[in-house]
């Protein structure tokens, strides 16, 4: 029996090897490097500027549309990358009055000049498309369309397109690296009946006369493809003036006409999350463009400028407490974590989508940092120790780059968890605060690595975290310190780990220690340590040995 067991035990240790073998060595198909690469035909133009029109048919779910693509010629070229995912086609594309060839391949076009353009001009194409876009199964997490009705029955659009990539509803560069310097303008033709709201400030609304009605919003800052958005439906506005670092932000809010009086009260606490996060984060990344908060028939998303709001009005995310603490369920969670993108995610976008985790990490840490703003500093340890429970480590947080791959959706919880660590070997939190502040202020309106942002902080700091991230992010390894209790003394190490990994941590019981165990094993004299007691702030495992 025993030896049976013995290889019941061995198969299924096999089949964990085997299966962690297949996730790692995953095979990606042409089709994705040629949407997560930056290929020859990506190279040599960089995006300005989007123009985008569209005309979405409520009852066809079918859309027609535009986008002039303003874009400056960085080195010599013929053949450009056009993305536009099927079953979405291009009707026509042309540039200074000529029509231009194009030929599909898949989710995008090769479109051709008649000669190479010369590097350093500036030139716009106009694009036409039309066709049925990919409908949204569960946004924003399987995201496209959103034709759906209100609770009166009636239309009610908008997109989700995250990680997806743009492409799904307009033709584009679908790169996350390459933003429109210049910003964007998203005009959209609806019935007279409903609204149209989008990305930054109304520049006009025209009665076309025929019973619908185009609006034109517009960006002056860059912004992601996959931030550009359309809200369509019955919605009613209010405005508010929010008194900032930067001056006065005009604050704007988009709600379907019967949630008017419940929206806001919920939406006072707008006010309270911008002080918050001007205090950790630096001034709001987009005063020109203003702040808005829009209903939407989704749970939410971090459109800049434009925050998509479905959290029904209620505390919590959709009225849970995600830390289990309580302190979850002391403000509204989508408010603050969607707002919270507008300095990480959108002022700062990852060049790859393998190093989402700065957009999500940090993310997830505002909640503890507004936590800390507004209930105290043992509230948001609280809280930030609490979520550990929904980490998995099932992969690295840092996915394959190249191919479009986002990494483990641990990039929330367990990345918020390691910012909250690195916080407490910093050990000062004015200093922390200034670093945070510096990296919203150094790439500010910046795409990164997330090489940028680790060596910044190690070099603001002046602590080396290279292994630190390298464990947390690079492996699903969470760093073990043994120790074992001799007769005058304490022996500690650092196991399960990274080479090289010799991150502090420290002690507490009746006075504070700090130690810097390594994969060596150090003593200290058990008067020093204590009952050997580690912060819980610091997100490791302890275990005594023998």
């Amino acid at each position: 029996m025993k030896r049976i067991n013995f290889f019941l035990s061995l198969l299924s240790l096999l089949i964990i090897q085997i299966c962690f073998a297949q996730a790692d060595t995953k095979q990606f198909t042409h089709a994705d490097t040629l949407r997560g690469t930056i290929t020859p035909e990506r190279a040599w133009w960089n995006v300005l500027r989007y123009d985008i029109w569209v005309k979405p048919d409520y009852e066809k779910k079918f859309i027609t549309g535009s986008n002039s693509i303003t874009f400056k010629v960085i080195k010599p070229g013929m053949i450009m990358q056009i993305d536009l995912q099927e079953p979405l086609k291009i009707n026509s594309v042309s540039w200074n009055n000529q029509q231009l060839k194009f030929a599909r391949e898949g989710n995008l076009y090769h479109v051709e000049f008649p000669s190479s353009l010369a590097a350093g001009s500036t030139e716009t194409i106009y694009i036409s498309y039309d066709g049925f876009p990919r409908l949204a199964v569960r946004p924003p997490w399987d995201g496209g369309w959103s034709f759906v009705k209100d609770k009166l029955g009636r239309p009610w659009m908008t997109v989700t397109c995250q990680g997806l990539g743009a492409s799904v509803w307009y033709p584009c560069k679908d790169h996350q690296s390459d933003e429109p310097d210049n910003g964007a303008s998203l005009s959209i033709t609806v019935p007279d009946t409903l609204i149209a709201v989008a990305n930054g400030r109304l520049k006009e609304k025209k009665s076309n006369n025929n019973g619908t009605d185009t609006y034109k919003w517009e960006v002056i800052n860059p912004i992601n493809n996959y931030d550009i958005i359309p809200y369509i439906g019955k919605y009613v506005t209010w405005h508010e003036d929010y008194n900032g670092e930067k001056g006065k932000l005009d604050c704007d809010y988009w709600v379907l006409d019967y949630d008017l009086e419940k929206a806001k009260i919920q939406f006072q606490e707008v006010d309270t999350m911008l002080k918050c996060f001007e205090y950790w984060y630096g001034p709001y990344p987009f005063y020109e463009d203003g702040y808005k908060l829009i209903e939407a028939p989704h749970l939410g998303m971090e459109h800049q400028s434009a925050v998509a709001y479905g959290n029904r009005f209620r505390e919590g995310y959709l009225g849970r407490d995600l830390s289990g603490t309580g302190w979850g369920l002391k403000w509204d969670f989508i408010i603050v974590h969607e707002s919270g993108h507008e300095w990480m995610g959108n002022s700062i976008t990852t060049n790859d989508l393998a190093d989402m985790w700065v957009h999500e990490g940090f993310t997830n840490y505002s909640e503890t940092l507004y936590t800390t703003c507004v209930f105290g500093v043992k509230a948001g340890n609280e809280y930030c120790i609490g979520i550990r429970k929904n980490i998995a480590n099932d992969k690295p947080i840092i996915a394959h780059y190249g191919v479009n791959e986002e990494g483990s959706g641990d990039m929330y919880y367990k990345g918020g968890n390691m910012l909250h660590t690195i916080r407490q070997v910093i050990n000062d939190d004015e200093k922390f605060r200034q670093i945070w502040r510096g990296i919203n202020s150094t790439f500010y309106h910046k795409t990164v690595d997330s090489k940028d942002i680790e060596n910044y902080i190690s070099k603001q700091s002046g602590i080396d975290f290279s292994k630190v991230f390298d464990e947390y992010l690079r492996t699903t390894k969470i760093p073990v310190l043994e120790y074992k209790v001799g007769a005058d003394d304490i022996s500690y190490r650092w196991t399960n780990c990274v080479a090289g990994f010799n991150m502090a941590v420290k002690l507490v019981d009746a006075k504070t220690t700090w130690i810097k165990p390594t994969e060596k094993w150090q003593s200290m004299k058990k008067t020093d340590a204590g009952n050997f007691s580690v912060d819980e702030n610091f997100y490791i495992k302890v275990q005594k040995v023998d």
